[in-house]
């Protein structure tokens, strides 16, 4: 195995330890939560810059990265309800968002099709780890910039979504 697919195997494991922080019975567990997050995103933006730079992009590292990448980005976002920092319904959207583009990438696979992240999947990522960051860090009288980042992340979500359709709707025109 090799590094990068040992930083993605890294980044879902860390995934129950970020789950676990956020209920530590600490007044700062959000710090730790932070913490974990970060290292975990960090891994993000490491084994896909190994991967590309070395040569070593691999059929594992092709599935497993954007899983780890959900997974991440899921339990962080539904641990954040449960906080109450973070709506349900955004949570929804972000996670049926997910759902479609996991279920659409394996009907391009199956034809034979892999389809690579485009501009705006890379912007819905980048907002949604700044807003997790954001809501994590809890600041009192953040709760504008909290709500303006949640309203950034959602509509990149949206935006992303469409985009993805639009640009691979023969992937779904085959299929009739």
């Amino acid at each position: 195995m090799n590094l990068p697919n040992k930083l993605t195997c890294l980044r879902m494991i860390l995934v129950p330890v970020f789950v676990i922080c956020m209920y530590l019975p600490f007044s700062w567990y959000n710090i730790l939560a932070l913490v974990v997050f970060i290292v975990a995103s960090l891994t993000d933006t490491a084994d896909g810059y190994i991967a590309r730079k070395y040569h070593m992009i691999t059929d594992f590292g092709k599935f497993m990265d954007p899983l780890a990448d959900k997974l991440l980005v899921c339990s962080a976002i539904i641990c954040l309800i449960d906080k109450g920092l973070i709506p349900a319904w955004v949570v929804i959207i972000i996670v049926a968002r997910e759902f479609a583009i996991s279920g659409f990438r394996l009907i391009a696979a199956d034809n034979g099709l892999v389809i690579a992240a485009s501009y705006w999947g890379k912007a819905k990522t980048v907002s949604q780890d700044i807003m997790i960051v954001v809501l994590l860090l809890n600041i009192p009288g953040w709760e504008i910039f909290d709500n303006i980042m949640i309203a950034i992340a959602t509509i990149l979500t949206v935006v992303s979504l469409i985009d993805y359709f639009v640009k691979n709707r023969q992937v779904l025109a085959s299929q009739k």
